[in-house]
């Protein structure tokens, strides 16, 4: 979807995972036309009248009436009107709890300050890792034949993260940050196609089959459920370690530069106590870390996502720490 310029979908509805996704990333998405139907395997979809459209043809996505429309719509840039912030003050002076927006990106964080945000409710830090040059240290670092190399790989991302938390920080001046920890499972951050399994195999100097076999091992059957979130933190928690390495430092710099700010990590997935436990244990040994490196000290939170498994946050007992506990998306 991070390549996509619209979604067009002939299942799903308002809450579905590519509604959610899609409004997150600002593309137009119309999910639901049932009455049309596409064949991928010959590249073409069909309309309700029976017009066929190809792969190349154009068509124009207009999510807020959900309409899908023929060639090359005459478009106008979206403006934010007086009409518009009128109803947000209205909405501000009745309103009784906080409002924060999903961040994931210095852009998202700057479309957050102009609509006036209260801080970033989430942000989710796979979404940092889809650009070219970070995906491809990504899809090193799952390749990667033993610690040493995945240390190595998790080193040229560390930079990278940093910069990113850095960014966020800097425009928030000192509003509230929520970050998650790396959730999805690996297998999202590999090409689907043989073809592109090819080109991965060329990049990373591997055999073909080795890539395949290596990329259905890692396939899901219902990533929902499998190697993903706080799991995927327990048994390769150097990723962990990174991210949060990232952020402290980040908080540092962040507060040297003048905007200090007391970060929200937030550990996804949770279902156990013990999950909470092993993944906390970690990051205060990273922060202590961080702490002597810089002499310097800072505060950070620490909050879980429970999800549909825990149902409600109270149902995960949570070891002794500075709590929040936020009801994410699971996106």
């Amino acid at each position: 979807m991070h390549s996509a310029a619209a979604v067009l979908t002939e299942r799903g509805g308002m809450t579905s995972h590519a509604a959610v996704i899609a409004r997150g990333l600002g593309l137009p998405c119309v999910v639901g036309a049932s009455d049309m139907r596409l064949e991928s395997k010959d590249k073409k979809l069909t309309a309700a009248d029976g017009r066929v459209f190809r792969e190349g043809d154009m068509v124009t996505l207009d999510g807020s009436k959900g309409e899908a429309l023929a060639g090359a719509a005459e478009m106008l840039p979206p403006a934010l009107d007086d009409s518009f912030r009128r109803l947000l003050s209205w909405a501000d002076e009745l309103r009784d709890i906080g409002i924060r927006a999903n961040a994931d990106t210095p852009a998202d964080a700057e479309t957050a300050r102009r609509f006036e945000a209260q801080g970033i409710g989430l942000c989710r830090t796979e979404h940092m890792f889809f650009d070219e040059d970070r995906l491809i240290v990504m899809r090193e670092m799952i390749f990667a034949d033993t610690a040493l190399d995945r240390a190595a790989a998790l080193a040229r991302l560390l930079p990278m993260q940093r910069d990113d938390f850095m960014q966020l920080f800097e425009i928030m001046q000192g509003l509230p940050v929520c970050i998650r920890l790396f959730d999805p499972p690996l297998h999202e951050f590999l090409p689907q196609s043989r073809e592109g399994l090819r080109e991965l195999a060329e990049a990373l100097d591997r055999p073909l089959s080795e890539v395949v076999r290596r990329a259905e091992a890692l396939t899901e059957v219902n990533p929902m459920l499998g190697m993903r979130g706080v799991r995927l933190g327990v048994v390769l928690p150097e990723i962990y370690d990174m991210q949060v390495q990232a952020i402290f430092e980040a908080t540092l710099e962040s507060a040297r530069r003048g905007a200090p700010v007391v970060p929200e990590i937030m550990i996804p997935l949770v279902s156990a106590r013990r999950e909470v436990e092993l993944v906390k244990t970690r990051i205060d040994a990273v922060a202590a870390m961080v702490r002597t490196k810089a002499g310097a000290s800072f505060d950070y939170k620490l909050g879980v996502d429970g999800g549909t498994r825990a149902r409600r946050c109270g149902r995960v007992r949570l070891p002794s720490m500075r709590p929040f506990c936020p009801l994410a998306p699971m996106t």
